[in-house]
């Protein structure tokens, strides 16, 4: 009888296991936290012992804080007693026997060998971003927006800037003394002896004062109307740098409506600026302090400032004009960057029109500018370690001499080193593969880098010596190994994914041969684990213009008889999702095996313009959006339909973002091409968008039209001709709802009545609310089901 019943209860908790393991969209789009809580953001104690990082292991309302270290790698929660403590930033002197950290608003400092604190500062002003100067014997922090130097050795604090708002003011001018009042001046003076007495008394007076020594005054530094920033002081004391910027007059901002409110009025929210608005200027300056004054830094020395880009050819008389004015482009720069004694300094200097990165180095003598490396882009400066047209990038120092950085000279991001005194540049990675990451060792004889040289789709961790040579590999799970490591480089914590396992992390000793011990154990519930999720195979294709695509493949246990397939378009259009490790497109990862349970192959490629496959695939989409990479959708279709016999009228397209931007591209310029597509928040006009993103590739409207008009899905809505499905919040400050509305009026216009709007009252751009996720997924699953199986 206890063996029937046991076999019985088997029975019923497999048939349990069965009924949990089909697909629903209801079930997958509820809160994520029904897959897992997966750890994040991890970072190190300023000394390396402990380890902390976000997780919610207990399914709460929000994550907590936990912590492990070398000892115990046991996770346990900070209680607010150790919150309180916690030093994740120090600032250490230059031979590591002395750091100093701000807290609560004042500033400490601790010998490392006693391990005694000194609080330097206790006012109710709050003093911040302390340093080491003047050779390691004072600290300079900000107060108030000024630098004062406290000493080390007396404890004196001096005071090293004065900076003032407003406009410095106008020097008295000399009185002007008429004919008349001079003679009565004189008059008076020659017939009151009282009077003539007390004025050369004066005048003795005030000549014995200007012989008297008079103690120096320290310089007041105007910034007029403009934002002070950037403010820092070269190690070795002697120059003080800072930044001076302005917003530009007459940028307007978008608005967005918010219908569903606690008040029950409609409210504005204030959004962003359209590409092509006016845009910030900013001017950089040095204070000597050792003469008193202030340069401004003059770019008008950069090598090429006044080049223009090519794409000006295609308006002869754009090109007319621009060649006469013959002005230097407006340029930003981004970080000033002093050798650790203060002997050098390497300026960072970028264009507005993101078409050239300057690395120069500065002459603090003549204030001369002498190039380093100039980066010319006629698409756009990018990359990984290379940043944008506000800096961003990877580089410093490894001694007084010896500069590093990234570039894109050969069309991937690779390691450089440049000799500042011979110019001699050295190469210390190179191959078609990208350095993702890189930092300098403490004791500056390695770099550690972070690359995709195994495959595209995987980010491995290495040791570089920086003589250069041989990189070591340390990661070895396949996959992405995400690496914090710790200040003193003993040790990596690894936040470790795979295709269908979501974040772990993992604590490794910093050497080759060393394993990672996995410390996390929660990123998959037991309800998530009941359904086999699919491992999808990373293909690849051949683009009609030889290019090779990946991307990732969902096969169908059971295909559909009527062989229809989805292409799924990835946002953003610098980002990748054809890797190997867990996508931040979970739910869109969720959705694909359910349409593979129904049949479906589903394609979802790293197409033109994504991250991870260097220079040239980054700009395939200069001023031709919905260009090759809308091709690479094509191409892959008919991958789909010569290796797996779909059926090429019953092939679906969906995205969000740029990916609903190119579904809409896809429906309405390839007509007949998708018999069915879902646009998510899409860009329907990119004049509406802002302008770090689009004028980097579309450049503005008003200069290069041409590039906005072949570009923009609204000027084709006349090719609409499959089935259109369109899903946007109401309050998306992104991409603002005004573009599905603009879509919609024109489609109206065209009278097209194969197309719907569903809109989402509460939602931005990123959804929140899983109901939202769930009405979506069920309208875009039905749109599939309806029109690719009828």
């Amino acid at each position: 009888m206890i063996k029937r019943n046991l076999v019985f209860a088997c029975l019923l908790l497999c048939l349990a296991s069965m009924a949990q393991q089909k697909l629903t969209v209801e079930k997958i789009m509820r809160d994520p936290k029904w897959i897992g809580s997966s750890p994040s953001s991890p970072y190190w104690s300023f000394d390396g012992n402990y380890l902390f990082f976000n997780w919610n292991p207990d399914n709460s309302a929000d994550d907590s804080l936990y912590y492990i270290t070398a000892v115990d790698k046991r996770p346990k929660k900070v209680d607010a007693a150790m919150k309180k403590n916690i030093l994740s930033f120090v600032v250490y002197n230059s031979s590591y026997t002395q750091y100093v950290y701000s807290k609560d608003g004042d500033i400490f400092l601790t010998d490392v060998k006693t391990n005694k604190t000194k609080q330097v500062t206790q006012t109710t002003d709050a003093e911040s971003a302390p340093q080491f100067s003047f050779n390691d014997t004072k600290l300079v922090y900000t107060l108030n927006q000024n630098l004062y130097a406290w000493d080390i050795a007396d404890g004196n604090t001096l005071q090293l800037t004065n900076f003032q708002k407003g406009a410095a003011p106008v020097a008295d001018k000399k009185e002007q003394v008429s004919e008349q009042e001079k003679w009565l001046k004189d008059d008076q003076l020659k017939n009151f002896d009282v009077l003539s007495k007390r004025k050369k008394e004066k005048d003795e007076t005030d000549s014995m004062n200007k012989l008297l020594p008079k103690n120096k005054e320290l310089k007041v530094i105007y910034t007029d109307d403009r934002a002070l920033g950037g403010i820092s002081i070269s190690p070795d004391g002697k120059f003080i740098t800072y930044r001076l910027s302005k917003n530009a007059v007459g940028a307007k901002n978008t608005i967005a409506a918010d219908y569903v409110t606690e008040s029950g009025f409609t409210t504005e929210l204030n959004g962003r600026t359209k590409v092509g608005a006016p845009s910030r200027k900013s001017e950089s300056f040095i204070y000597n302090r050792q003469i008193d004054s202030v340069f401004a830094i003059r770019t008008d020395q950069l090598p090429g400032i006044k080049d223009l880009p090519d794409y000006v050819k295609d308006y002869p008389k754009q090109l007319e004009e621009r060649n006469k004015k013959n002005a230097d482009r407006s340029v930003t720069v981004a970080r000033i960057l002093w050798s650790p004694k203060g002997a050098n300094t390497v300026l960072d200097i970028r264009s507005q029109d993101n078409k050239d990165r300057w690395l120069m180095l500065l002459d603090t003598a003549t204030m001369k500018l002498r190039l380093l490396d100039r980066q010319r882009d006629e698409a756009w400066i990018g990359g990984p370690g290379i940043g944008g047209n506000y800096g961003g990038g990877n580089y410093g120092w490894i001694d007084e001499v010896s500069f590093w950085y990234q570039s894109e000279a050969t069309g991937y991001s690779h390691l450089y080193t440049i000799n500042i005194v011979t110019g001699e540049k050295k190469a210390l990675t190179s191959g078609n593969y990208e350095v993702q990451n890189t930092s300098l060792s403490r004791d500056k004889k390695y770099f550690y880098i972070t690359t995709n040289e195994v495959h595209p789709g995987e980010k491995q961790f290495y040791q570089l010596p920086v003589t250069g040579g041989k990189a070591e590999r340390i990661t070895t799970m396949t996959g992405s190994n995400d690496v914090s490591m710790s200040p003193t480089g003993k040790n990596i914590a690894i936040l470790y994914s795979y295709i269908n396992k979501p974040w772990e992390l993992y604590w490794q000793e910093n050497k080759p041969t060393t394993k990672a011990e996995q410390v996390t154990f929660k990123a998959q519930s037991d309800e998530f684990k009941t359904y086999a999720w699919r491992e999808p195979e990373i293909v690849t294709f051949k683009a009609s213009d030889g290019a090779t695509v990946y991307a990732r493949l969902y096969k169908p246990a059971t295909p559909d008889p009527l062989k229809p397939a989805v292409i799924f378009v990835h946002g953003a259009g610098y980002l990748q999702n054809a890797h190997k490790w867990w996508s931040s497109y979970y739910h869109e990862y969720m959705f694909h095996n359910l349409l593979a349970d129904n049949g479906y192959y589903v394609l979802d490629m790293d197409y033109r313009a994504s991250a991870g496959y260097g220079r040239d695939w980054r700009t395939a989409i200069y001023r031709h959006m919905g260009g090759r990479d809308l091709n690479d959708q094509l191409d892959g279709k008919k991958y789909l339909v010569d290796n797996f016999g779909i059926d090429p009228k019953r092939v679906g397209i969906y995205g969000g973002s740029y990916g609903g931007f190119i579904t809409l591209m896809a429906m309405f310029t390839t007509p007949g091409e998708f018999a069915a597509g879902a646009a998510l928040r899409p860009v329907t006009d990119w004049a509406n968008y802002n302008n770090g993103y689009t004028s980097d590739i579309l450049n503005e409207p008003y200069n290069d039209p041409i590039a906005y008009h072949r570009s923009s899905p609204y000027y084709f809505a006349d090719g609409l001709k499959g089935h259109l499905l369109i899903c946007h919040g109401m309050v998306d400050l992104n991409v603002n709802f005004q573009d599905a509305v603009k879509l919609s009026q024109r489609l109206i216009e065209l009278g097209k009545d194969n197309w719907e709007l569903a809109p989402y009252p509460m939602e931005d751009h990123d959804f929140m609310e899983p109901s939202s996720w769930t009405d979506e997924y069920k309208r875009i699953f039905k749109l599939f089901e309806t029109v690719l199986k009828k």
